[in-house]
């Protein structure tokens, strides 16, 4: 997939994108995991999820946070990391004017950013959240959570332990006007270790159902840093 450089608030942002051939095609923006606990555009999920989207007919883009890869800037502790987010957002609507729609998807870190771009991007109308470390960050600020979507989690999740998620998760469900939907993955720790196949299964269908079953679109082969 197209390599891309853009502009971020700490210099300039390494990223993949993939544009759809279809005119005013949804965007989607993927955030990968901790940068400083080896996270990367090219996390195994985060990769996974980029062709999740792109198999649907989204333009998607994946990134490097700043101080990653090739991407400038250093660490932030979330708060650059969200500015970050926000530039590539603002990207990929520049190149995709028509887009009707946005989505976020993000693991782990990544779903932190992520759940907080959404709190200050109203045209964000659906989420993809993967393990969020609800006992590492503080998630009190979706309150209330402003679009549908899905939280995936594994039973043996020993960074984010599943009680904790699923406290947040029951809160989240009381508000009215938004359906939040929750997996859990049996026998999966943090990194979904030997379940990355039935956590991209989960996903690809709630897509499928919130997108209404579209026609998955054909995607050349991939390479591992494609």
């Amino acid at each position: 997939m197209p390599e891309v450089i853009f502009a971020g608030p700490a210099g300039r942002l390494e990223g993949r994108f993939h544009p759809a051939k279809t005119r005013g095609a949804p965007i989607a923006i993927v955030l990968h995991p901790h940068p400083q606990f080896g996270g990367t555009m090219n996390n195994q999920i985060v990769y996974n999820l980029y062709y999740a989207f792109a198999e649907r007919g989204f333009s998607v883009l994946r990134f490097n946070f700043r101080g990653v890869g090739r991407s400038q800037g250093h660490f932030d502790h979330g708060a650059g990391e969200l500015s970050d987010a926000a530039a590539a957002l603002d990207w990929a609507q520049a190149v995709s004017p028509d887009a009707r729609a946005c989505w976020i998807a993000g693991f782990s870190f990544g779903a932190w950013i992520g759940m907080q771009l959404l709190m200050r991007r109203p045209e964000i109308e659906g989420f993809i959240s993967i393990a969020p470390p609800a006992t590492l960050y503080d998630f009190s600020f979706l309150a209330p959570c402003p679009s549908s979507g899905l939280f995936v989690h594994g039973d043996k999740d020993r960074v984010a332990p599943l009680k904790e998620v699923q406290t947040l998760i029951e809160k989240l469900k009381t508000q009215k006007g938004i359906l939040i939907e929750h997996a859990v993955i049996p026998e999966a720790n943090h990194f979904f270790e030997n379940c990355v196949d039935n956590l991209i299964g989960e996903v690809s269908a709630y897509l499928d159902k919130r997108l209404d079953n579209p026609a998955r679109i054909a995607i050349p082969a991939r390479s591992a840093g494609g």
